[in-house]
C-alpha cells in the first residue's frame, strides 16, 4: 500500500513496547551441529573427561528431540547474541539506570540541549537591542538565523564521518568548543559581519551535539519520556534566556554581555560532557558498526540510502516546518507586540519566556501522556490546537491575552519533537539511524532559519504581523506530512 496514495487503511507496524532503534539480530548458537547417529563413545569424547576422579551418572541424549532440548535456550526478543564474527553480545536493552553512568550521560545531554535553548531564545529578546546598536532593520538582523542554519547543515553532513573516526565523546567536545568560540566573539560586540559568522559556528556546534544526543536517548528504554526530558531542557533554557536577557538589557547592561553567560555554560560542558560519554558506544545495544553504517557498507552508501529513505525524508520535512514555526514564534513575537500592540520592549520581552516555558512544561508533563495515548494521534491534536491558539494571538488585540495564548501554543508544541523522534527511530533501520538523524537535524534546523529569515524579510515590507500567517501555514504543512507517516503500534508485553 502506498504511503502517498489515497486514504486507505493505515499501515501498522508491530513493535516492542520499548521503542526500539534496531532490528533483532540474527541468533547464533555456539552448540554442536544438528543430531546425527553418533556412537556413545564419541559423545563422551565430545563432552570431555570429568575433572574429578568420580563421575556423576548422567543420561546422554539419544534422540534428536532430546539433543535439541539439551541445548541452551535462545535469547529473548529484547536480547541479542555474540559470536566471534562480530554479532552483538547478549544483553538487555540498556536503561537510564543500567549501566549507572547513563544517568550522568542523560544529565550531560540535558546540559547540552539546555545551552542550545539559552542560545536559540536569546535573539527573541535581544533583536531590538541589536537593531539599535548596529542601526539595522528586520531583514539584516534576520541574517543570524540564516547563518545559523547554514552552519548546522554544513556540520550535519560531516558529523557522521567525524563520529566514525573519533567517537561520540570527542564529537560532542568539538561541538561545545565551536559554541564557546562563537559566544566569546559575540560577547565583545564585534562588527555585524563577525556576529553573523559567529552564528554560523553556533549552528555547526549544535549539529555535532544534537544527533549524538538523539541517538543516545533512542538507545535506551522508555525513549519517549527521555526525549521529553532532554528536549524539555531546551525549553528550560529558552524560558530562562529571555528573562535574563531582557532584565540585563533593560537595566543598561550591554546586550552582548549576555553571551558571557553562554560562554560559561560552554566551559562547564567542555569539562563534563566528554568525560561521561567516553566509551558510550560500548554500552549501546546497536553495534558500533551498525551505528556508523557497518563495515560492509561505505559511508557514502549509508548517506545515499538515508537520503532515499522515505521516512527520513518525510520526518525531515516535518521537523523543518516544526522548528521553523517554533523559532519564528520565539524570535518575532516580541517585535510583533512592539509594532502591532505598542508594547514596551522592557516589558513584552518577558512574553517570549512564557512561550519557552510552555515548551518546557509540554515536554516534561505531556510527553508521558502522549506515550500512553499514542504518539501518532497525539501529534494530530497538538498541531491543531497550536494553530487555533496562534490565530487567537493574531486576532485578539490584548497584550495580556496574547501572552497567555502564546504560552499555550508553547505547551502544545512542546511534546511534538520527542514524539516525532520516537516514531522515526521505530521506522528507520539501525544501520541508517545516526546518518538519518543527522539528515533530519540538518534539514530541520534549516527550517529554524528559513522561516524566521522569511518572516524578517516579509516584516520589513508588510509589518511584523506576517509572523502569524507564516506560522499557521507551517502548522498546516505539518498536519499534511504527519498524515503520510505510517501508524506505529507497540506490541503488548
Amino acid at each position: 500500500m502506498s504511503l502517498f496514495g489515497g486514504r486507505g487503511p493505515a499501515l501498522h507496524i508491530e513493535l516492542e513496547s520499548i521503542p526500539p532503534v534496531y532490528h533483532k539480530q540474527p541468533v547464533c548458537h555456539a552448540t554442536t551441529p544438528g543430531y546425527t547417529e553418533t556412537d556413545p563413545d564419541e559423545l563422551r569424547k565430545l563432552c570431555g573427561p570429568s575433572t574429578s576422579g568420580f563421575q556423576t551418572p548422567k543420561t546422554e541424549p539419544t534422540t534428536p528431540s532430546a539433543l535439541e532440548n539439551s541445548r541452551p535456550p535462545s535469547p529473548q526478543q529484547n536480547e541479542t547474541t555474540a559470536t566471534t564474527d562480530g554479532v552483538q553480545a547478549v544483553g538487555l536493552m540498556p536503561s537510564v539506570n543500567s549501566p549507572s553512568i547513563n544517568r550522568w550521560r542523560l544529565l550531560a545531554a540535558c546540559m547540552l540541549i539546555f545551552t542550545n535553548g539559552v542560545s536559540d531564545a536569546a535573539p527573541g529578546a535581544l533583536i531590538p537591542y541589536m537593531e539599535k546598536h548596529y542601526s539595522i532593520g528586520y531583514a539584516v538582523v534576520s541574517l543570524i538565523f540564516l547563518a545559523n542554519a547554514v552552519g548546522f547543515v554544513t556540520a550535519a553532513f560531516i558529523s557522521q564521518a567525524i563520529y566514525s573516526r573519533i567517537g561520540r565523546a570527542r564529537t560532542l567536545l568539538i561541538g561545545v568548543l565551536l559554541l564557546a568560540v562563537a559566544f566569546l566573539a559575540i560577547s565583545c560586540a564585534p562588527p555585524w559581519g563577525v556576529v553573523v559568522a559567529s552564528y554560523f559556528l553556533i549552528g555547526a556546534g549544535m549539529a555535532f551535539m544534537l544527533a549524538q544526543c538523539n541517538v543516545f536517548c533512542s538507545s535506551l528504554q522508555n525513549s519517549t519520556t527521555l526525549f521529553g526530558y532532554v528536549h524539555g531542557s531546551y525549553g528550560v533554557g529558552g524560558t530562562i534566556s529571555p528573562l535574563m536577557a531582557t532584565a540585563m538589557a533593560s537595566r543598561g547592561v550591554k546586550w552582548s554581555h549576555f553571551y558571557l553567560i553562554l560562554l560559561g555554560l560552554s566551559v562547564v560542558n567542555a569539562i563534563f560532557v566528554p568525560s561521561v560519554f567516553r566509551g558510550s558506544e560500548k554500552d549501546s545495544p546497536i553495534p558500533v558498526a551498525a551505528q556508523i553504517g557497518g563495515s560492509a557498507m561505505s559511508k557514502r552508501e549509508v548517506l545515499k540510502k538515508s537520503m532515499k529513505n522515505k521516512y527520513a525524508l518525510l520526518t525531515s520535512l516535518f521537523i523543518f516546518a516544526y522548528q521553523g514555526a517554533e523559532v519564528a514564534i520565539g524570535g518575532w513575537t516580541v517585535s510583533f507586540l512592539i509594532a502591532s500592540r505598542n508594547g514596551d520592549p522592557a516589558e513584552v520581552g518577558y512574553v517570549v519566556s512564557g512561550f519557552w516555558a510552555g515548551i518546557t512544561l509540554g515536554r516534561f508533563a505531556l510527553s508521558p501522556v502522549c506515550h500512553r495515548f499514542g504518539e501518532k494521534r497525539s501529534v494530530y491534536c497538538l498541531i491543531l490546537g497550536s494553530a487555533l491558539f496562534q490565530v487567537l494571538v493574531w486576532t485578539v488585540p490584548s497584550i495580556i491575552s496574547n501572552a497567555v495564548f502564546v504560552t499555550i501554543v508553547g505547551i502544545l508544541l512542546g511534546p511534538i519533537y520527542p514524539c516525532t523522534m520516537t516514531i522515526v527511530t521505530r521506522l528507520i533501520d539501525s544501520h541508517l539511524l545516526v546518518t538519518s538523524l543527522s539528515l533530519i537535524s540538518a534539514i530541520g534546523s534549516s527550517g529554524g532559519a528559513v522561516a524566521p529569515f522569511t518572516t524578517g524579510l516579509l516584516a520589513s515590507r508588510f509589518g511584523a504581523w506576517v509572523l502569524h500567517p507564516v506560522s499557521i501555514g507551517l502548522f498546516v504543512f505539518m498536519e499534511g506530512i504527519w498524515w503520510t507517516l505510517p501508524t506505529v503500534r507497540k506490541r503488548s508485553e
